[in-house]
């Protein structure tokens, strides 16, 4: 049999490093195919000269394009034959993307758990993405549910893994000659600086998206994300195409930019949900809570770390889960990271 089908949930072992396949060059026709798909606006990802201006020698790659890059060469091993994508953590941006850069993925199996049901089970792995001079540019853990093909397979031994709650501020990585003390507020967009904000402060980023099923389609083969949920039809008893939830990520934070456009880079995944499934016709929305605020050694940068919550609808209330502790029904991401902005 020369095609392949994909791993299963009894297919994993804990210790397992899989390299996985097709490096990836990027050009800048990722980025404006990102900044097509998105309403993408951060000022540092859009402009080499106010890149110059913050330290850096151009503009990078923004930082979801990079992980969306990582994580689709992931895909055909980690969750081709996934029922959801579940979370993440202990994520860090470790350097900067630039054009011309490729990227390769590797991912370590750190966890297994088959579910009650016997069906299915949540594979645990530690993804990261080097680039052509063998330098880890990104590094995060993520856990899938994942269907069984032999259903009398035995259980493997659990495994969770202890996983930190938060990124430390001080492991954060800030990239070199970073300087945000001639920060120029006009351009960037809004005027508002870290000390601005304040540990509890919500957000409501008041614009929406309809997501429709052309723009999820191309992001979900830019990304070259083979998980057969995105694309076959036939894969749901419902009849639906699943939205990538990374597409979901992105259009949140674009949307973060009315209120949050000098939250400039993401330097840190502290954890995320996606709480529940977004299909096209959806609206997206999006609200965002300072958590918590750190300063760095870099000039005139501070780190705030940001909860960002994409609701589907006409919902501004930041509800967030009900009295049982669940999401509520119209939550489709929670998730939790670390921003510079200029102090």
């Amino acid at each position: 049999m020369k095609t392949n089908p994909g791993r299963f949930f009894e297919d994993y072992r804990v210790g397992e490093v899989i390299t996985h396949a097709v490096p990836r060059t990027l050009s800048g026709g990722e980025r404006a195919l990102y900044h097509a798909l998105y309403p993408a606006r951060h000022a540092l990802y859009s402009s080499d000269e106010f890149a110059r201006a913050s330290g850096l020698a151009a503009s990078p790659m923004d930082d979801l394009a990079a992980f969306h890059v990582v994580f689709g060469k992931s895909v055909p091993d980690i969750s081709l034959n996934a029922v959801a994508n579940l979370g993440y953590a202990e994520g860090r941006w470790l350097a900067p993307v630039w054009p011309g850069d490729t990227l390769t993925s590797s991912s370590e199996v750190i966890g297994l758990k088959e579910n009650s049901n016997g069906k299915s089970g949540v594979v645990y792995v530690r993804t990261r993405g080097t680039n052509q001079h063998g330098t880890v540019v990104l590094d995060y853990v993520r856990w899938v549910m994942v269907r069984k093909n032999r259903l009398d397979s035995p259980a493997p031994d659990t495994l969770l893994p202890d996983l930190a709650r938060v990124v430390p501020a001080e492991d954060l990585w800030i990239p070199e000659g970073l300087d945000f003390t001639g920060y120029d507020f006009a351009l960037a967009g809004e005027r508002h600086r870290w000390g601005d904000y304040e540990v509890g402060e919500k957000i409501d980023h008041v614009d929406g998206v309809t997501v429709e099923e052309a723009e999820h389609m191309l992001a979900t083969r830019l990304w070259q994300n083979t998980a057969k949920v995105h694309f076959d039809a036939t894969n749901r008893e419902d009849g639906k195409r699943l939205i990538y939830g990374g597409h979901v990520i992105s259009m949140a934070r674009a949307l973060s930019f009315n209120g949050l456009a000098n939250a400039q880079m993401i330097v840190g995944l502290n954890g995320g949900a996606h709480a529940n499934p977004c299909f096209a016709g959806d609206t997206i929305r999006a609200w965002s809570e300072v958590l918590d605020k750190a300063e760095t050694p870099a000039p005139g940068v501070g780190a705030i770390r940001l909860r960002l919550v994409a609701v589907k609808g006409d919902h501004h209330d930041f509800a967030l889960k009900g009295e049982d502790g669940k999401y509520a029904s119209h939550v489709m991401l929670d998730l939790d990271y670390w921003a510079l902005m200029p102090t």
